[in-house]
Parts: C-alpha cells; sequence; structure tokens
C-alpha cells in the first residue's frame, strides 16, 4: 500500500463537496482524507494500484491545484 501526500487547494467545505464524490468513486483508492486545517489544505491518499498522476488528474479536472509532495 502507498501513501501519497498533497497539497492542494481545495480549501472550504464547498470545494470538498465538489471533489469528495470522485475521490469515492475512483477504483483502486482504498483510503482519503483531507486536512482543510492545514495551510496547505493536505489530501492524503491510501491506494495499491493508482499512481500519483492519477490522482493529479482526478483532482485536476475538478477544477483544483494539486502538488506532490511525499510518498510513503
Amino acid at each position: 500500500m502507498k501513501k501519497y501526500i498533497f497539497k492542494t487547494s481545495i480549501n472550504c467545505g464547498g470545494c470538498l463537496k465538489r471533489v469528495k464524490p470522485l475521490l469515492d468513486r475512483k477504483e483502486g483508492i482504498s483510503k482519503w482524507e483531507i486536512n482543510l486545517e492545514h495551510p496547505d489544505k493536505i489530501l492524503e491518499v491510501d491506494t495499491e494500484t493508482l499512481t500519483p498522476s492519477d490522482i493529479i488528474n482526478l483532482v485536476d479536472d475538478a477544477g483544483f491545484e494539486i502538488e506532490l509532495i511525499e510518498t510513503k
């Protein structure tokens, strides 16, 4: 299992409502969470099959900026 950590522009509950269905339905994401309290709006995604690019494209297509900052 890989954990990808991203800095995003998802900064409010309304933004979260736009991206939540996409993350919930994306096959290959076993768990995700976002910390809206963190200054960098950190998104953590656990997956066995997706690449950082897959997640970046998903969030970018929803209209948000996203940047990989760490892989665990």
